[in-house]
C-alpha cells in the first residue's frame, strides 16, 4: 500500500503521507480520498464484468476510493467512487457488485440527477472540483486534495446526486439485468438493500448518505427480489478467489483506517492471511514497526512474489527512518509489478532520500517512468523537483514544481514557477516549450501574453 495510509489513524493526516495508500482528508467534509494499487485493482476487477455488460470500456473508468464511514458510492462518465464504509459493510463481492450494478444502472438508463438539487448545488463547480480534487488525491497530494475537495462543496454536492424513487426502481431493474448479463447473481443487490431497509424509518439527519440519495422501501426491495430470484444466475456463488480478494481488501482497510479496532477484530492466533495482514498494517499504524515487520516477514516467507507485501515492508522501513533498508524491498515490489506507477514513485522517493548522486539519478528515472503512466501524479512531480534540485538542475527543478502546482490545481503558482523555469532552460527545448505551455494554460497575465507574443514574432522573423 504505500504507507500509504501512512502514519494516519484515519481521517487524521500526517505531513508525511506517502504515495501508496495515500490519504487526503478534507476537514470540512470529514472524508478523504485514498490511493492504493492493490485495492484499486480489486475494485476494478469487481466492476469490469458489469461495465462490459453495459457496453462501457472498463479501462476508461477511473476508480476513486473515498475514506469515509458513510455508506456511499457513485458512478459517472469515466469515474466510479466507493466509500470505504460501503466496502467494509459489504459481506462479499456479490453485494459490492450489486451496488456497482445499481450505480451503472443509472448511467445505462440515462438518468439525470434531480434537476432542482443539482441546480442549487451547481453541477459545473462540482465537476470541476471533483476533477481537481480527485487528481490531487490520486496523485498523492493530501494537502492539495483537502483544499480542492473541500471547496465548491465537493462532498456536499455528491450528496445532491439523488434520484427520484421511480429512477431508483428503474436502476434496480437495470442493475439486476446487467448482473445477469455479466453472469453474476443479483442476490447480493437485493440483500444489500434489504440489510439496510430500516434506514427508511430514520429522519434525513440519521440516515446513511447512500440511503438519503437512494431512498428504499419494502415495495422496492420486494420488486427487486422478485426480479433477481427468477434469473438463471441467482444461485451462483462468488469464486473462492473473489472471496479471498474481498477479505484482503477489507482487512487492509481495517488495518490502515481502524488499527486499534483491527488488533481486536483480527485474532492474534488466527492463521489466515487477511487476519495477519490486517494486524501487520495495524501495528505499523500504531507505531510498532518491529512487530509489524515480524508479521510481514512471516507472510513473505509464504508469499515471496506478493508485490504488496514487499511494498508494505519497504514503506514501514522508509517511514521509520531505515531508508537504506527500504531500498531492497521497494525494488522487489517494482520488479514484481513493473506496470504499477505508485510502486515506482515509492522507490524513486527512497532513492532520492539516499543522497547519493547515482541513486538520485536512478530515482529520477523511476519517477519519469511512473509519470509516463500517470502524468498527473503530483507527488511524482514534487519528488522530481527535489531530485533536480539536489542535482543542481535549477531550471528542471522549477519546471517540475510548476507541474506539481499545475496538477494540484494551483494555477498561479504553476505560472510563477513555469516563468522561472523558462528563464533558466535553453530556449526552444522540449522543457522550455512545456514551461511555456503551462504559462499559457495556467492563467497567464497580460504581461505574460505580451511577452510570449513578442517571442513568437521574433521567432517568426528569424525563420
Amino acid at each position: 500500500m504505500n504507507s500509504p495510509f501512512r502514519s494516519v489513524s484515519r481521517l487524521a493526516l500526517t505531513a508525511a503521507l506517502a504515495v501508496g495508500f495515500a490519504i487526503a482528508a478534507s476537514p470540512a467534509a470529514a472524508q478523504s480520498l485514498i490511493r492504493d494499487t492493490e485495492i484499486e485493482e480489486i475494485l476494478a476487477r469487481d466492476a469490469e464484468p458489469i461495465l462490459k455488460a453495459a457496453g462501457i470500456d472498463a479501462k476508461s473508468v477511473e476508480i476513486v476510493l473515498i475514506g469515509s464511514k458513510e455508506l456511499n458510492a457513485f458512478a459517472g462518465p469515466r469515474v466510479m467512487g466507493f466509500n470505504t464504509g460501503l466496502i467494509l459493510e459489504s459481506d462479499d463481492p456479490n453485494e459490492l457488485q450489486g451496488v456497482i450494478a445499481h450505480e451503472v444502472g443509472h448511467l445505462a438508463a440515462g438518468h439525470s440527477a434531480r434537476r432542482g438539487e443539482m441546480s442549487s448545488a451547481g453541477m459545473k463547480p462540482f465537476l470541476l472540483t471533483m476533477g481537481l480534487g480527485v487528481l490531487a488525491a490520486l496523485a498523492g497530494s493530501p494537502e492539495a486534495a483537502a483544499g480542492l475537495a473541500g471547496s465548491a462543496s465537493y462532498f456536499g454536492t455528491l450528496g445532491a446526486l439523488g434520484y427520484s424513487r421511480e429512477q431508483e426502481g428503474r436502476a434496480d431493474q437495470a442493475g439486476a439485468a446487467l448482473l445477469d448479463k455479466a453472469g453474476l447473481s443479483g442476490k447480493g443487490l437485493a440483500e444489500f438493500f434489504d440489510n439496510f431497509r430500516y434506514q427508511e424509518v430514520f429522519d434525513e439527519a440519521r440516515r446513511f448518505a447512500y440511503f438519503r440519495s437512494h431512498p428504499i422501501s419494502s415495495d422496492r426491495i420486494e420488486s427487486l427480489r422478485r426480479k433477481v430470484e427468477v434469473q438463471p444466475n441467482y444461485n451462483k456463488k462468488d469464486s473462492p478467489e473473489a472471496m479471498a480478494e474481498h477479505a484482503v481488501m477489507k482487512a487492509k482497510l481495517d488495518g490502515f483506517l481502524n488499527p486499534g479496532v483491527a488488533i481486536t477484530k483480527y485474532d492474534e492466533k488466527a492463521t489466515d492471511y487477511p487476519s495477519r495482514y490486517a494486524r501487520a498494517i495495524a501495528y505499523y499504524q500504531l507505531k510498532e514497526p518491529d512487530r509489524a515487520l515480524k508479521l510481514v516477514d512471516a507472510l513473505l516467507q509464504e508469499q515471496p512474489t506478493n508485490p504488496y507485501l514487499w511494498e508494505l515492508k519497504g514503506q514501514i522501513l522508509f517511514e521509520f527512518g531505515r531508508t537504506e533498508e527500504a531500498e531492497t524491498p521497494q525494488r522487489k515490489s517494482v520488479e514484481l509489478k513493473p506496470e504499477a506507477p505508485l510502486l515506482r514513485v515509492n522507490l524513486g522517493q527512497t532513492l532520492i532520500a539516499l543522497d547519493d548522486k547515482k541513486k538520485v539519478l536512478e530515482g529520477v528515472a523511476e519517477l519519469k517512468r511512473a509519470l509516463t503512466h500517470e502524468e498527473d501524479n503530483a507527488v511524482a512531480w514534487r519528488l522530481l523537483a527535489e531530485a533536480h534540485d539536489k542535482l543542481g538542475e535549477d531550471g528542471l527543478a522549477r519546471l517540475a514544481t510548476a507541474e506539481y502546482n499545475f496538477y494540484i490545481g494551483d494555477k498561479r503558482q504553476a505560472r510563477v514557477f513555469a516563468m522561472r523555469a523558462r528563464e533558466m532552460l535553453a530556449r526552444g527545448t522540449p522543457e522550455w516549450r512545456r514551461a511555456t505551455d503551462i504559462v499559457l494554460v495556467a492563467e497567464p497575465t497580460r504581461e505574460d501574453l505580451r511577452d510570449l507574443a513578442r517571442e513568437g514574432s521574433v521567432a517568426d522573423n528569424r525563420r
